[in-house]
């Protein structure tokens, strides 16, 4: 068994304002770089510059830092812009993907690093990975979420209703299925099935 399936693999991993989910996202970036995946940090302005109860921001930074062991971290939309001409990621990856971004990526805003990172990297033709999480995704974001699916280069992260309960329009994605969705996204390929039981 391959123990470096993404060896050499640049990965742009892009991290927007769902905070409550950054916890079990952070972990993923230290295992695609266990990986052998060669990451570079992304983060929307509202990482960036947000404290919220569930961490402040230099928390985050550092956590993320520590994560894709990098201090190079994409921050601001001039310095995502290169990412397209030069054509620095072989794969994009938006986790998570907050139910605003998703809205702005299908309408072709790109108004923050996140976004303007994926406009430049979908340049390219090279595949983009989303990984949902907004409390709204079957509501007035699902056909934001049907527009991209039918999109060339982008991928989903296969999702679940995490609280039918309580919130019976949020989804969120299965993180134990992100690596194994960069893995068939290289590949050209939708990881099935793409609305899955939880797992956890």
């Amino acid at each position: 068994m391959n123990q470096q399936p993404f060896l050499g693999i640049r990965i742009g991993f892009a991290l927007t304002g769902s905070f409550c989910t950054l916890s079990k996202v952070v972990p993923q970036i230290a295992q695609l770089r266990e990986g052998g995946a060669i990451i570079t940090p992304i983060l929307s302005f509202s990482v960036r510059d947000y404290n919220t109860r569930f961490g402040d921001r230099n928390y985050w930074r550092d956590q993320v830092s520590r994560a894709a062991a990098t201090i190079e971290i994409i921050d601001t939309i001039a310095a995502a812009e290169p990412i397209g001409p030069r054509a620095l990621l072989d794969i994009m990856v938006i986790a998570p993907c907050s139910g605003n971004s998703l809205a702005k990526l299908a309408a072709g805003i790109a108004d923050t690093p996140v976004l303007m990172a994926a406009k430049a990297h979908l340049r390219n033709n090279r595949p983009l990975v989303i990984a949902v999480s907004s409390n709204d995704a079957l509501a007035a974001n699902f056909s934001n979420i049907g527009t991209l699916l039918n999109r060339k280069h982008l991928y989903f992260v296969p999702f679940v209703q995490d609280d039918t309960e309580l919130k019976p329009n949020s989804l969120i994605a299965d993180w134990q299925l992100l690596a194994p969705t960069i893995a068939a996204a290289l590949k050209g390929h939708q990881i099935q099935p793409i609305f899955c039981q939880q797992t956890d």
